[in-house]
C-alpha cells in the first residue's frame, strides 16, 4: 500500500500525493518503489537503509547517492541518470525520475559505452572533494594474491613483487576527477528511449573512469552477473567510450587499461557480493573451497581475470612479470579443477 512509501507531508506536498505504490527488488542495501501519484505521474522512492555488511555506512551511502545525482544532472540531451526530484535527509529518502527500462538488446553495450564516458565526462578538479576519491588495490591485496600463488605452489618470478607495488602506486590517489558509478552493472542501467541511463550511485566516487571502462574486459568485477566480453563486441564498446570521452574533453582517455584490469585481478574483495567485502581474505578461501556469487564461482572469475591480464600485460613494460605469473596460475587453477567454465558470454546477459 502507499501508506508503507516513507514520503512525508513535505515531499507529498512537493512532488504529490501517491496514490498506488509497488515494493520493488532491491539490494538488502535499499528499499525501492514503483510509485503512482494523483493525476497518474510515477515516480520511484527510494530509500537507503542499514543493511548491506561491513563498512554499509547508510548515511554515507545516502550523502553519496544524492551527490552523484546532482552531478549526473549536469548530462542534458541526452541524461546518464534520473532526475533527482525530491531529498528527506532524516529518513534517507530519494525521489526519482521514473524510467521505463526496454531491457536488454543485442548492441546493449555500445549505447552503455557511450552513457558511461558520458558520466565520467561531466566533473573535474573544480568537484574535488564533492564525492570520496576511488580506492584502488591496497599492499594487504598484493600479500594475497602472492600468498594465493604460494598456496597454489606456483613460483613467483622476482620481479612480481616490484612490479605489483609500482601498480599500487599507479592506482593510488591522483588528480583524476571523473564521475564514478561505482557498480557500473548490468541491472544498474536502464535502456531507456533516449539511451542508458545509470542508478543505483551509493557508491559513487571521483576517479580515473578507465579502472570502469575495464569492467568489459575484466567480466565486470562488483557483479553478480559475471560475463565474458571478447573479440569484436569489446573493440567497438571500447573505441565507442574513447571516441565519446574524446569528444567530450578533447583529450585522450587516461590511465593504463592493463593497470586498470590488473588492480581488479589482485582484490580479493571483487570475488563477493557487497555484503562479504571487508570481512576475511577471500583469495585465501580460493585454494580451499570453491563459492559462488550468482551463477559463477570465484575460481572462474579468477581463471577468467589472470587470462586478461595476461594478455594485456604480455609486452607491457610495467607488468611483464605478473602476466607470466598470471599465464601459470590460471593454468594451475584450469588443470587443479577441470570442470570449470568460461564464463558466460555477453549476449547471455541476465537481469536482476
Amino acid at each position: 500500500m502507499w501508506t508503507s512509501v516513507p514520503l512525508s507531508d513535505e515531499l507529498r506536498s512537493s512532488v504529490g500525493r501517491p496514490t498506488t505504490a509497488r515494493l520493488l527488488d532491491s539490494s538488502p542495501r535499499s528499499r525501492v518503489w514503483r510509485v503512482e501519484l494523483r493525476g497518474g505521474e510515477r515516480v520511484i522512492v527510494k530509500q537507503i537503509t542499514d543493511g548491506g555488511g561491513p563498512g554499509a555506512g547508510a548515511d554515507a551511502r545516502y550523502a553519496r547517492e544524492a551527490t552523484a545525482l546532482r552531478l549526473a544532472a549536469r548530462a542534458t540531451r541526452p541524461t546518464v541518470a534520473p532526475a533527482l526530484l525530491a531529498t528527506d535527509p532524516a529518513p534517507r529518502v530519494l525521489v526519482l525520475e521514473h524510467l521505463d527500462d526496454l531491457g536488454a538488446s543485442d548492441d546493449w553495450m555500445v549505447g552503455y559505452a557511450e552513457s558511461l564516458a558520458r558520466l565520467h565526462a561531466l566533473t573535474g578538479p573544480a568537484d574535488a572533494g564533492t564525492l570520496p576519491a576511488w580506492s584502488g588495490p591496497s599492499a594487504a591485496d598484493a600479500e594475497s594474491f602472492l600468498a594465493l600463488a604460494e598456496a597454489l605452489d606456483v613460483p613467483v618470478p622476482p620481479a612480481v613483487p616490484g612490479e605489483l607495488a609500482g601498480l599500487i602506486d599507479r592506482l593510488g590517489p591522483s588528480d583524476h576527477h571523473a564521475l564514478l558509478h561505482g557498480d557500473p552493472c548490468p541491472g544498474n542501467d536502464l535502456r531507456t528511449a533516449g539511451g542508458v541511463r545509470f542508478v543505483d550511485f551509493e557508491q559513487a566516487s571521483l576517479g580515473n573512469g578507465i579502472v570502469e571502462l575495464a569492467y568489459l574486459r575484466i567480466g565486470f568485477p562488483t557483479c553478480w552477473c559475471a560475463m565474458s566480453v571478447t573479440a569484436a563486441p569489446l573493440a567497438e564498446a571500447e573505441e565507442t567510450y574513447r571516441a565519446t570521452w574524446r569528444s567530450l574533453t578533447g583529450t585522450d582517455v587516461p590511465g593504463d587499461l592493463a593497470d586498470a584490469c590488473a588492480g581488479w585481478l589482485i582484490r580479493g574483495d571483487a570475488l563477493v557480493e557487497r555484503a562479504h567485502r571487508e570481512s576475511v581474505d577471500h583469495l585465501a578461501r580460493v585454494p580451499v573451497k570453491d563459492f559462488k556469487w550468482g551463477h559463477v564461482s570465484a575460481r572462474e572469475r579468477l581463471v577468467h581475470r589472470l587470462d586478461v591480464v595476461a594478455g594485456l600485460s604480455r609486452d607491457h613494460d610495467h607488468l611483464h612479470a605478473l602476466g607470466r605469473l598470471s599465464t601459470t596460475l590460471a593454468r594451475r587453477l584450469v588443470e587443479r579443477w577441470p570442470t570449470l567454465h568460461p564464463l558466460p558470454a555477453h549476449d547471455t546477459r541476465p537481469r536482476y
